[in-house]
């Protein structure tokens, strides 16, 4: 029986996260149901369960975030939004009519824009505010707290699904107007509402023992409501050998569709990650070298295509429609061919995604510090940049301000990273985290490319 709370309705012109633009990913070694340590030292004690604790960081200096510029005195509490890096301008909104192309007021900066991070261990996910490095919710994505979630996709809406990898998926609202109870909801790390909380949109169980892919596919774009309408998610799990994707309705979380992979072995978890491409299909890969799976959204037919012999663990699709598995190394497959072109010699280890400029993010090991991150030329697969940050990051998202965030496994930890200086600012607060999917909706709005699928 599946639990439903509603549905989220957004109202007026709502800035849709396929205005966006960034780049960044990230890589770890191994996924540990736990959420432990991918360094090997078993450290999961997570840190603080306290709100936001921000630094700013350059070459081994650190200051206060309200140091780091002058005005942030005169701009609120929550200091002036990072200013939009100019390789990586946001645009246009799809549509015209009442919503003039852009997001709500005709700007060209976002309503909001948030990333979402799951604490595993805890079995709950971070609501943080990608300006003000504010944590500003956070949520329960099961009854109980055994559920270990790991994957978070956000909609175009703004919207976030959370997989847990022991069964179930959750949809949360990201604005308060689209939550059933806004009066009962979050407001941040010390304030963990009983489930479900006021914001969680609908929550559907499912019984399999690994449950982790999770992706937004796009739905339509409305002049009316400006906003995407009939949005629909991916999911997958697996029981024993047997493995199933299912589409999900958007709006309360019933399953549309279930579809049997039938000829690839679960192995470790069955299918791995998950994306969607420009025109709502799904892509998922396995864990090590499995295979490269891909449902048409319009027919339901699967195409399985042997992965190559680089292990994968990360996974997304670029504006071209190529899938891409990251770990220490990076492959990338041409649908139109089936081939695929690879760099064995990255240094990466978990997560990734793609930029607006062409770069593949991807999260390692070493640099001179305790991480990095790397950026890999999508076209010629060399790696064009290597940025030193304190701690490996497992994974890796975009926001929409330009910025690349690289999130750690296990500690408390996530970094905000300005790609052009290499400088970055540090988020304190989360407990025992694992996240590399599509954490801020960046991936879905990159592939969309700025128009409506429908």
């Amino acid at each position: 029986m599946k639990y439903s709370l509603g549905t989220s309705s957004i109202v007026g012109c709502v800035f849709a996260l396929g205005c966006g633009t960034a780049s960044t990913p990230l890589t770890s070694a191994s996924d540990d149901s736990s959420g432990g340590s991918a360094s090997g030292t078993g450290d999961t004690t997570g840190g603080s369960s306290g709100g936001s604790n921000a630094t700013t960081m350059s070459s081994g200096a650190a200051t206060t975030a309200m140091e780091t510029s002058a005005a942030d005195a005169d701009a609120g509490d929550d200091g002036p939004p990072p200013v939009k890096l100019d390789t990586l301008a946001l645009p246009d909104a799809p549509g015209a009519g009442p919503c003039g192309g852009k997001g709500k007021g005709g700007s060209d900066d976002p309503d909001f824009s948030y990333i979402w991070v799951a604490n595993s261990t805890e079995g709950t996910v971070s609501k943080i505010n990608t300006v003000s490095l504010e944590e500003e919710g956070r949520y329960r994505t099961r009854m109980d707290a055994l559920g270990s979630p790991s994957r978070t996709s956000v909609s175009l809406n703004g919207d976030v699904a959370v997989a847990n990898r022991s069964g179930g998926v959750i949809k949360i609202a990201a604005r308060m107007e689209s939550c059933p109870d806004s009066n009962n909801t979050s407001s941040g790390a010390a304030d963990l509402k009983p489930f479900p909380d006021g914001c969680v949109v609908w929550f559907t169980p499912f019984a399999y023992t690994s449950q982790r892919p999770v992706a937004w596919a796009p739905g339509e774009w409305s002049d009316a409501s400006c906003s995407w309408e009939n949005e629909m998610l991916w999911t997958s799990g697996a029981q024993g050998e047997a493995i199933d994707v299912l589409l999900l309705n958007g709006e309360d979380g019933a399953v549309e569709e279930t579809i049997p992979i039938v000829g690839t072995p679960a192995g470790y978890y069955g299918i791995y990650g998950a994306a969607s491409d420009a025109d709502g299909n799904f892509w998922g890969s396995q864990l090590g070298v499995g295979n490269l799976v891909r449902v048409d959204r319009g027919n339901f037919e699967v195409e399985t295509h042997p992965m190559s012999n680089i292990g994968g663990y990360g996974m997304t699709v670029d504006t071209e429609g190529r899938a891409w598995t990251c770990s220490s190394g990076v492959a990338r497959f041409n649908p139109d061919d089936s081939t695929w072109t690879t760099n064995p010699n990255v240094g990466g280890g978990g997560g990734c995604m793609v930029d607006a400029n062409g770069h593949l993010w991807v999260g390692g090991y070493g640099g001179g510090a305790g991480g990095q991150l790397i950026s890999v030329d999508t076209e010629t697969l060399v790696v064009d940049q290597m940025i030193p940050i304190p701690n490996y990051v497992h994974g890796v998202s975009i926001d929409f301000y330009g910025y690349v965030w690289g999130v750690t496994i296990g500690q408390p930890f996530a970094y905000r990273v300005d790609p052009t200086d290499g400088t970055f600012e540090t988020f304190m607060g989360l407990t025992g985290p694992y996240t590399y999917s599509d954490m801020t909706g960046w991936a879905l709005s990159n592939v969309v490319g700025g128009t409506p699928s429908g």
